[in-house]
């Protein structure tokens, strides 16, 4: 079983998302331990790129940010080597699928899991088009991580819930990411079309940032995503809002597994 697989079922799970070298490299090294302490079970990290297709203004900014620090798919990885060196919790690397093919689908899986990396998630790469890198992923022990939105078909759902592994990411909504005021109203619908498809652990992302909107999801997945409003938090903000924003969202995930496990 690998270490998302792991990882999951323990409790509600906190996963945060922050672009590598985003406002720098030093403070990627700095705060993805520090989440770990603050109570996230796991961190994205995402390789900054050009194109970002499936990230709203708030991650565009900070991908933008990151390339003027001249941060690389090869500087990515050897920041999430010495990440792994500090912190026990999975690593997994967001990206779009052309820095990874320009790297080498085979030599990016390798060097990834060599320097620590559980796995890989993909928002422009379909299953129907996953299989070599697939191939290349599961060779080197790492799990490839597919998303689904509210608009895909239950063909799609049946596809990724044959093909995913670790778990899969839940779109919240059609559109980009970005912290929003309200959530779809109907999410719970979403998440309980797939839930019928898969025994693996579902995990919702876009448009999560408050403790409210955390516990709203707790109640029908095993995890919630979080990047955009912690990203915002990153920009000279004191650390204590940070922390006291990842405590929030901890205490909402935990109120429900401690709810559920009164009954």
């Amino acid at each position: 079983m690998s270490r998302i697989a792991s990882t999951l079922p323990r409790h509600k799970a906190l996963i945060a998302y922050l672009t590598v070298g985003y406002p720098s490299v030093k403070t990627t090294l700095e705060i993805v331990p520090a989440l770990a302490d603050w109570g996230c079970d796991m961190v994205e990290l995402g390789i900054p790129f050009s194109d970002p297709l499936a990230d709203g203004t708030t991650i565009q900014k900070a991908s933008y940010q990151a390339l003027q620090n001249e941060v690389t798919p090869r500087l990515c990885l050897k920041t999430a080597s010495q990440l792994r060196q500090k912190v026990n919790i999975p690593l997994v690397f967001m990206t779009y699928y052309n820095p990874v093919f320009s790297f080498g689908l085979e030599a990016f899986c390798q060097a990834s899991a060599e320097a620590g990396i559980d796995g890989l998630i993909i928002p422009d790469l379909p299953p129907e088009e996953g299989a070599e890198l697939e191939a290349s992923v599961w060779k080197q022990g790492l799990d490839l991580i597919y998303l689904l939105a509210p608009t895909s078909s239950e063909e799609r759902i049946g596809l990724v819930a044959q093909r995913s592994r670790g778990f899969i990411y839940l779109v919240s909504l059609a559109g980009v990411t970005g912290a929003r005021e309200t959530l779809p109203a109907d999410l719970e619908e979403f998440v309980a079309r797939v839930r019928k498809r898969t025994s693996l652990s579902l995990c919702v992302g876009f448009g999560i940032s408050t403790p409210e909107q955390a516990r709203r999801v707790a109640k029908i997945a095993d995890g919630i995503i979080v990047g955009s409003r912690l990203i915002q938090l990153l920009d000279g903000r004191p650390s204590y809002e940070l922390k006291d924003f990842v405590g929030g969202l901890r205490n909402a995930l935990d109120s429900i597994k401690n709810s559920n496990q009164l009954k």
